[in-house]
Parts: structure tokens; sequence; C-alpha cells
């Protein structure tokens, strides 16, 4: 019967007698699991990231843009075209059955004062159906009514930032700003959302009704018109039939012929961030994969150290099996030298790659996320490495011969 205990504590004895030699090899199987558990903590931190950013836009949101303008053969990109208006928007709620909510959107920059202070940001005219669609909640106050949507109330909803810069700890509900030097009533603070997909400040915003701010703030070309419109689809499964019925509908109401041009485009934002977060998916794996070379690369490192060990102790296997030890005897004791090596490496790997994950949250700024997966992974990666690689010297080991082996000098 194969004595384990005995054997570990052979294989022990025999690491302790060359330290160094057992630490460098090991060294190995650090840096492997260290690069492999902190390579996947920044994938995994960049893929929530890009979650963060898609739900921070809304779920199933389709953009729908005017076309663009063409002066002296040169084309200036689409939205600078005016050919979306309200009457569009109120189309595509009512007659698109894969459609949920419609918000258009008019917009531009102003000065707000309030008090002796003032702020420049980015003024968006809208419908409380925006807040739907982009799944946004208020701090506190409420959202602006269809009422006062009909009416063209002089009523405002602040992004954090806003509140930040001309109200700090006050209270703004209640307060009076002014846009353009027309008072509107701030009615409430939307929830901080954070950055976009594209680096711009979210909060950094003020929301006013689309018809205020198309009667009272920037004017337009014609009666009615919008800078575009964000669309929420039912579902998920819904996004394609939305965009084809808001393409075939918006062509019949700008009598677009089918061999003319479209005067607008229908963005799938969803789905450009899901690219990119199956792209950063896509990129966490390649990280994991590159850094597992250097886990091969250890346990070629101890295959290597495993065979000079083979040799040096060949007069001791012959002594072992002269007086009794079987094969497998000697095979396990090899082997569990490997995974011993393997083993220490490992849980000193997970150690080196936990706090390089958290060095490298501080230097970048962002929250790096270790899974318990990752490091279940890499951990059991390296035991399957020791054993592995330990396997070859081990069976070299108990096919020595043991009258040879006693004779070996």
């Amino acid at each position: 019967m194969i004595d384990i205990p005995s054997i570990v504590s052979i294989s022990f004895r025999a690491l302790r007698v060359n330290k160094m030699r057992s630490a460098l090899t090991m060294l190995g199987i650090i840096i492997g699991v260290g690069a492999v558990i902190a390579m996947l903590a920044v994938g995994t931190a960049a893929s929530k990231k890009i979650s963060e950013f898609i739900s921070s836009i809304g779920s199933n949101i389709l953009m729908v843009l005017p076309g663009a303008t063409s002066s002296g053969g040169v084309r200036m990109g689409a939205g600078t075209q005016s050919t979306l208006t309200l009457n569009d928007a109120d189309a595509v709620q009512r007659e698109c059955p894969a459609v949920s909510e419609v918000a258009p959107v008019l917009g531009g920059v102003a000065q707000l004062v309030y008090g002796s202070l003032n702020w420049s940001t980015g003024i968006t005219g809208t419908t409380p159906s925006m807040f739907t669609a982009r799944e946004w909640t208020i701090s506190s106050g409420r959202l602006f009514t269809d009422q006062e949507v009909r009416s063209a109330g002089k009523v405002c909803l602040l992004g954090q930032t806003v509140v930040d810069n001309l109200f700090g700890a006050l209270d703004p509900v209640g307060q009076v700003i002014r846009i353009k030097n027309v008072p509107f009533t701030v009615v409430g603070v939307l929830e901080a959302k954070g950055q976009d997909p594209g680096g711009h400040d979210q909060d950094d915003v003020v929301y006013v009704p689309v018809t205020t701010a198309q009667k009272k703030l920037f004017g337009t070309s014609f009666p009615g018109m919008i800078r575009m419109m964000y669309v929420q689809a039912r579902s998920l499964e819904d996004m394609n039939a939305a965009e084809r019925q808001i393409t075939d509908l918006l062509k019949q109401r700008h009598h677009i012929g089918s061999q003319q041009e479209n005067d607008f485009s229908v963005r799938n934002l969803t789905q450009i961030l899901q690219a990119s977060e199956q792209s950063a998916k896509m990129m966490t794996i390649l990280l994991g994969a590159i850094a597992s070379v250097s886990l091969l690369v250890g346990g070629i490192g101890i295959m290597n150290i495993m065979l000079v060990s083979v040799t040096e102790r060949t007069r001791e296997i012959g002594i072992r099996m002269a007086i009794g030890a079987k094969t497998w005897d000697i095979r396990l004791q090899f082997i569990i030298e490997a995974l011993i090596l393997s083993l220490i490496g490992g849980i000193a790997g997970v150690v080196t790659g936990v706090g390089t994950a958290k060095l490298l949250s501080m230097l970048a700024g962002w929250d790096t996320v270790v899974s318990p997966l990752s490091v279940l992974l890499a951990f059991g990666f390296s035991g399957i490495v020791g054993i592995f690689f330990g396997f070859y010297p081990a069976y070299k080991a108990s096919l020595l011969d043991p009258i040879d082996a006693l004779r070996y000098e």
C-alpha cells in the first residue's frame, strides 16, 4: 500500500535541501498566476465599465438623426439638415408597434445664472418620455409634465454637476435660475449618471420642455423642428423591427421614393455599445491567454529542475527501490514534489496578482475587478501544470534499474 504521508514528508524534505533552487523554480509559477489574475481583473473591469455605459444611456435605444446638407458638392454630415419635427415624433409613437417611448430633442448651449453665480452648459429640450427611455430617475423634486410641455412652461430639471456649480449644498428645487435671461423654476434634480461612452459628463445638463426650447430659447428654422429623437424599443428582440418601422414611416411622411436617399438616419446605440462590450470580453480572454504563457514557462522550469533532481538523486532512488519501494512510490514522490512547488507558487501568485490588480486600480484611477473564478482558474491551472510537467521526470525516475542506480556516481 502506498504511504502518502511518508511520500509527502520526503518530498518536503527534498525541497528544503535546495531552498534557493525551489524558490527560483516557483518564481515562474508566481509570475504566471499573478499575471493571469491581474490581466483578467483589468479586462473584467473594462467590460464592467462598458456595461455601465450601456445602462447609463438606457436599454434598447435607437437614435433618429436628421439628414445631411450639401454645399458645393461637400456633404456636411448627419444632423446638419433640418428634417425632423415634433409631428414626426408623435407619428413614430402612435404608428410603430415595436416602439415603447419617443423623446424629441432640441438643444443648445447657454449661460445659466443664479444669484451671483453662473455656469455655461448644454440645454436640452425634450419630453418626459426621455427619462423613461433612458431609465433616468430624479433624486429630488419631480419631472416636468406633459401639460408643461404643451404650454411651453418655464420649468427645468438640473443635472448634478450643474447643481454643484450653481447651488453647492443648497437645495435647488423651487429656486429660479435664468437661462438666456429667461426665468426658469427648478422642479427637480436628476440622479447622477457619470460619463457617457464618449467621456462626456452626462450630469452637466439642463432639461426643459421641448416646446419651451423651441419658442423661448433657441427658436427653429420652421415650426416644430427638432434636432433628433431618442426611441426606445419595447424589447431587445424588437430593435430591428422598430428600426424598420421607423424607417418606413419617415420615408412615407417625408415623401421619399425607393430610389431616393433618406433625409434621416437611424442608429442602434445598444448594438454599437454591445459590440464594444463583446470586444472588451474578447480582450479579457486574450489578455488571460497571453498571461497563461507565463504559467507554461513556469511549468517547463519545474520539469527542467525535476529532471536535474532525478539525475542528482539517482543513488537515493536506487536505495529506495532496493529496500522495497514500488514504481508508483517513486513516481508519486516526484509528482508530489512538482505539485508542492506549483501549489505554493500558486498561492504566492494569487497574492501577487491581487496586489498587482489593486496597484493598477490606484494608478489608473478606476476599479479593477478580481473575480473568485479567475483566482480559482489560475490556482487550479498552476496545480495542473505541476502534475503535467512533473509526470515525465517522475516516470523517468520510476524506470531506473535499482542496480544501475546504486552504482551511479
